[in-house]
């Protein structure tokens, strides 16, 4: 694996942790909304990210029987990738409040199911391995300078 691929795999942590990131923030906008993003009455449905990992893309032909190092030459690292943003549908609360504009005709609200416990949880967890990424970008942008030294 060179450096560049090391570079592709962190740049996709770092995409992917951002739009976790994006994800919560828009889970504790909607915290209180009690109606859908079309107009339509029902309450916010907490989103939540599915990451998974890339699968590896083969450059040239693996010896059937190989090292650590051929294996390392015939494989470019995939990272890691979006596979879906899920909408949560259980954990909807109800209120009665009759003299709310979304009630239904018994008086109760449907609220969503964010907990903000939860999302700022889940935002400090993205936000360490936003770090984690971040800190693997520099480390490698310092092994480019310690290359570029050493052909001085």
């Amino acid at each position: 694996m060179g450096l560049f691929d090391a570079m592709n795999v962190a740049a996709s942590g770092l995409t992917a942790e951002r739009l976790r990131m994006d994800t919560i923030a828009a889970n504790l906008a909607n915290a209180n909304s009690t109606r859908r993003a079309d107009g339509q009455p029902g309450p916010y449905l907490r989103r939540q990210v599915v990451l998974q990992e890339q699968s590896p893309t083969g450059i040239g032909q693996s010896p059937s029987f190989s090292t650590f190092g051929d294996f390392a030459a015939s494989m470019t690292p995939g990272g890691v990738a979006v596979a879906a943003i899920t909408e949560q549908t259980d954990g909807t609360g109800l209120i009665h409040d009759p003299s709310h504009p979304d009630a239904d005709a018994q008086g109760n609200v449907r609220t969503p199911n964010v907990n903000a416990v939860i999302e700022m949880t889940d935002l400090i967890t993205a936000t360490r391995a936003y770090e984690a990424n971040t800190t693997a970008l520099n480390a490698i942008k310092q092994e480019f300078m310690r290359a570029l030294d050493v052909l001085r």
